[in-house]
């Protein structure tokens, strides 16, 4: 049979099967499974079958995603979310939208010990989505906020995102975090001045907080001091060369543990849930993982990664041109595909492009980020809001939804701009050579 048209065929196989809603890392792996045996035979596929995962899970490389999870897990349980918020919510609440641009700093700042985004998400809508509703918001608006907000998870380091991106695309993944620092504070300020204009046009939406004394904000600094620590000994760790990537998500989970038990907000029972929570996420992302690598041994035996390559550029359209393929096609993608199974599944196929076409890797890297960032709160499928969704069952989709829409015109600003001046990305990254 065809290569090309056996390609075609798993595709439309591993697309049926998520529309009939087998999950998507197990769509791939039958799929790529299955495909690989119909060119093949089924024996050297059974061989792929059984092979494949045990290579991905023994992947020390990867000990980095389960280990940033169970730190954000036990930040969340330890109550440095909850702390987070309330020092937004002290400093911003006494504003018209102020309670919205608390929650989009608290994300922020949990995002910087905690590389996920759903988590990121489903954190914050238990601890500044309540507030938010109690104070009057509009609830659609404010679940879309934060739905938008989560997605700071991937983008401010550390992100379980970048660091798939740097091990299949062999970039330095510290440069890569680096690399998100700029773009995320961006994502921040451009949410901050949505909630300002949205707050002018329609006051209803967004009433103001209660004001708090000076005494009353300072005061709740000194509550921060467990993230700031983390964040500076993890992060910092890594760029002053004391430890691995991987052995600081593993001293950042410790330190975590140790911080809640220390404060007496981490017993027994919440570091079993913290720990149950991460074998969850942990597995979910791993199942995709193993069908990502099932799926690329497919499409490389019928050779349409490389055919795939040649055509995007040899393209009339320029590097740009290209570019803006791509990044319309990850808009389209996302809104039927998990993040996570969008990057596995086109990074092998779009970076050896953009390098051919001369673009830098860790800036590409940014922008494959950003752009994935829209798949998460877009409709049918954004996993950001089926979370919110999950946890305030009373707000519906097409409510988070809506209330989405104005962050991602921001993002849309924001990426075109991240596009048009790389040295936003890079000028970081530049500074660690």
């Amino acid at each position: 049979m065809d290569r090309d048209l056996v390609a075609l065929l798993g595709f439309v196989g591993m697309f049926a099967l998520m529309a009939v809603r087998v999950p998507i890392g197990i769509a791939m792996g039958i799929a790529g499974v299955c495909g690989f045996a119909t060119l093949t035979s089924w024996g050297p596929g059974m061989n792929l079958l059984a092979n494949v995962p045990l290579s991905v899970l023994t992947d020390y490389n990867l000990t980095v995603i389960p280990m940033f999870i169970l730190m954000g897990a036990f930040a969340s349980r330890g109550g440095m979310s909850g702390e987070l918020f309330s020092a937004g919510r002290a400093w911003l609440g006494h504003l018209r939208g102020g309670l919205a641009m608390a929650s989009v700093a608290a994300c922020g700042g949990f995002a910087a010990i905690n590389g996920s985004s759903v988590a990121t998400a489903a954190t914050m809508a238990q601890v500044a989505l309540p507030e938010m509703r109690r104070a009057g918001y509009h609830s659609g608006l404010a679940a879309g906020l934060v739905a938008a907000g989560g997605t700071l998870g991937i983008m401010i380091p550390p992100s379980v995102i970048f660091v798939l991106y740097g091990i299949m695309t062999e970039t330095d993944i510290k440069k890569l975090f680096a690399a998100g620092v700029i773009p995320g504070l961006m994502a921040i300020a451009f949410y901050f001045a949505v909630v300002q204009v949205i707050s002018r046009m329609r006051p209803d939406l967004l009433p103001r907080g209660e004001s708090h004394t000076w005494g009353e904000r300072f005061s709740s600094l000194r509550n921060l001091w467990a993230v700031v620590l983390l964040f500076l000994f993890v992060l910092g760790g890594i760029y002053g060369g004391l430890f691995t990537v991987s052995e600081g998500a593993g001293v950042g989970a410790t330190g975590t543990l140790l911080i809640g038990v220390l404060r007496r907000r981490l017993g027994l029972r919440e570091i079993k849930a913290a720990m149950i929570d991460t074998l969850r996420v942990s597995s979910a992302i791993m199942i995709i993982v193993v069908g990502a690598f099932l799926f690329g041994y497919f499409l490389t035996i019928t050779q349409f990664t490389q055919k795939s390559v040649d055509f995007l550029v040899n393209l009339p359209i320029g590097p740009y041109g290209v570019l803006a393929l791509i990044v319309v096609g990850y808009f389209i993608l996302g809104a039927i595909m998990d993040e996570l199974a969008m990057i596995l599944l086109t990074v092998p196929i779009v970076f050896p492009a953009m390098m051919q076409l001369g673009f830098d890797p860790i800036w590409f890297g940014v922008i494959i980020v950003m752009a994935v960032t829209f798949g998460m709160i877009c409709p049918p499928i954004g996993i950001n809001v089926f979370v919110i969704n999950s946890i305030a069952r009373d707000i519906t989709l097409g409510g988070i939804y809506r209330g989405t829409f104005p962050f991602l015109a921001a993002d849309v600003v924001r990426l075109v701009i991240v596009c048009a001046f790389p040295a936003l990305s890079l000028w970081l990254p530049g500074l660690l050579d």
